[in-house]
């Protein structure tokens, strides 16, 4: 036979349930943001219902953590919730975020875009975090909107997509992904870079043909505006680049390391063939990158090599190229396991 609760229990569970549903209305009606943009909420693996709460208080998405962890408990689910990013609207009432958290609702795509990553790395990158075919992606790199909106001479939005860390909502499309990427380089952009571009009087594409060819060069972030001064300096003396990282680009898959073979690729990006810029970036750069780009050194370098720790011995003549080229190589021979046999 069922218990029968006491009419003093009967009475609390309808207080409760008062307070609670008082609560709900006002969190339905009152607490949302003036311009009704929604916040971002970590859930960390293993967080109590109260850590919970005090991140949604904190992002204004809940009014009162007290009140949301009683209705929790009252639905039974303060033991459920779900870990991860979430995208949430203030106000949108205990059960809407309640739901969310206990079903995985709002949760966020997480994606790293490194600096030097080129669109054969972002493409399956981006298709694995959103769950969407790569050709998808592909055709969202190859926007004709964009690329005319940012006057882009060249078939792709290559060296366009920002690198940093992105979280994206459930059902995010390849296009809109790429136009957040694009929104955050526009973002990024400084307004004194227009004046730099002015007085070296180059295109921004230019500048990022350039920056992309320093990021993938530079291993020691003070020596990004040497790099910098070197291939422009190249450029204004009517020298080939002969950057080994536009080769790896112009070639149908990545390699670790550019044989002599290699420099034989047939490509406009080839620039052991081909003087000036390459066509456009071989990859996305940093601010850093583009920075020394747009300021590079004043110094008269127009070599350099490459040391053993990723350092550059930076030379002013083919000579003291050729010089500096034997000295690295010596010291490799003396330092290798080999040369004490």
């Amino acid at each position: 036979m069922p218990r029968r609760r006491s009419p003093i229990r009967r009475l609390a569970l309808l207080a409760a349930g008062i307070v609670i549903g008082a609560a709900l209305m006002s969190e339905v009606r009152g607490s949302a943001d003036a311009d009704g943009s929604a916040a971002r909420v970590v859930i960390p693996p293993g967080a109590s219902m109260r850590a919970a709460a005090d991140s949604l208080a904190a992002h204004d998405i809940i009014g009162s953590t007290r009140l949301f962890r009683w209705y929790a408990s009252f639905r039974g689910n303060a033991r459920a919730i779900k870990p991860g990013t979430y995208l949430l609207p203030p106000g949108a009432g205990y059960a809407t975020v309640l739901d969310a958290l206990v079903n995985g609702k709002g949760i966020m795509t997480t994606v790293v875009i490194p600096e030097g990553f080129d669109l054969r790395d972002i493409t399956p990158a981006l298709a694995k975090a959103l769950n969407v075919p790569e050709d998808s992606v592909r055709a969202a790199v190859t926007d004709t909107a964009w690329i005319n909106q940012l006057a882009v001479p060249v078939p792709s939005l290559e060296g366009y997509l920002f690198p940093a860390t992105y979280a994206f909502p459930e059902g995010t499309t390849a296009r809109e992904a790429v136009n957040a990427m694009i929104e955050r380089f526009l973002d990024a952009w400084k307004p004194e870079w227009d004046a730099r571009l002015q007085a070296l009087s180059i295109t921004r594409h230019d500048a990022l043909a350039m920056a992309s060819i320093v990021e993938k060069e530079a291993r020691k972030p003070e020596e990004r505006p040497i790099i910098s001064a070197v291939y422009w300096n190249r450029v204004k003396a009517g020298m080939l680049l002969q950057a080994d990282p536009t080769v790896q680009y112009a070639l149908p898959k990545h390699v670790g390391r550019v044989l002599y073979k290699d420099l034989e690729v047939e490509s406009k990006y080839n620039t052991y063939k081909h003087t000036g810029l390459p066509p456009g970036p071989i990859a996305s750069p940093g601010a850093a990158s583009i920075e020394a780009a747009l300021s590079p050194a004043d110094v008269p370098y127009l070599f350099f090599v490459a040391r053993a720790d990723g350092s550059h011995q930076f030379t002013r003549t083919f000579e003291e190229h050729t010089r500096a080229i034997a000295q690295i190589r010596s010291a490799a021979r003396a330092t290798s396991p080999q040369s004490s046999r």
